[in-house]
């Protein structure tokens, strides 16, 4: 990364638990010039492992800051990135026929809710297009109904994340299954979102099924993508009681709004590199 002195970075590093990593981190921060503005940390006693995020402010050039970095992070032989706080992180949105998760993602990208860019949304249906033709963000629809086409649709994705620069894939209830071999080459920096009712009411119309069983708790959760069906490491989840008073509509609307609200948190939490993964979890420095 080039970029210009007295910028504001985030640095994460993660590494095998053992005494002295934050007072190397800060005295090589402090003798590249750098000040410390945020600083979270956690020490998993499951994995052994360290994990930190800090924010600086340097009067250092990003190549400055990793020359002093880099020897502490091969003396704990640690796992680091280095950023600048606030850059658009570049991200594909996946989507079918619901809208609404894109629509929020959209909205609060325009607003400057979320640090992200997003060049290209992919669709396996053209009903959204509309939706992203009215943020102005290019969208592209290809059919899966076969084997066949599905292989072709993800060797667009592929493609879409080399040539696009694309950092992060979002599945903004796109509603067809990853193969294990896309799901291994987006491992760690691709998220999706299901209701909270999974595995309990499969298959269509999961909230009126809720609905007849007369649920009192409804919600959602937003997790990294891997070959285990909605079993990656949860990143966000949130929850809303409801009662015998909803409608069946009504909880798809109130189910809807925990998808959404849930899932952009998740995507503002990974870009601004606050979620770090820990075996089957994750950290969430928030």
């Amino acid at each position: 990364m080039t970029d210009a002195a007295g910028t504001h970075r985030v640095l994460t590093f993660v590494c095998a638990d053992r005494p002295g990593i934050v007072h190397a981190l800060s005295g090589a921060l402090v003798d590249a010039g750098g000040n410390i503005t945020e600083s979270q940390q956690f020490s998993s006693e499951d994995t052994g492992r360290f994990f930190i995020r800090l924010q600086v402010e340097a009067d250092a050039t990003a190549e400055r800051l990793a020359a002093h970095l880099d020897p502490v992070a091969r003396r704990f032989e640690a796992e680091w990135r280095i950023d600048v706080v606030g850059r658009p992180m570049r991200t594909l949105v996946l989507v079918s026929t619901a809208g609404h998760c894109l629509n929020d993602l959209l909205f609060r990208r325009r607003s400057g809710q979320l640090p992200i860019e997003i060049p290209l949304v992919l669709g396996n249906h053209r009903d959204l297009e509309g939706l992203a033709d009215f943020y102005g963000v290019p969208f592209e629809a290809r059919a899966v109904t076969s084997p066949e086409t599905k292989r072709a649709f993800e060797q667009r994705v592929l493609a879409a994340v080399d040539e696009l620069g694309i950092e992060l894939v979002v599945l903004a209830r796109y509603m067809q299954i990853l193969s294990p071999e896309l799901c291994e080459r987006l491992a760690g920096r691709a998220i999706n979102i299901h209701h909270s009712f999974l595995p309990g009411f499969k298959g269509a119309n999961p909230y009126r099924q809720a609905h007849a069983r007369g649920v009192k708790l409804i919600g959602a959760t937003a997790h990294f993508v891997t070959a285990d069906l909605d079993e990656g490491p949860i990143i966000e989840q949130e929850v809303v009681r409801v009662d015998h008073a909803s409608s069946a509509r009504e909880l798809v609307s109130i189910g809807q709004d925990q998808e959404s609200r849930t899932l952009s948190r998740a995507v503002r939490w990974f870009a601004e590199h606050r979620v770090l993964q820990d075996g089957a979890r994750t950290i969430i420095f928030r």
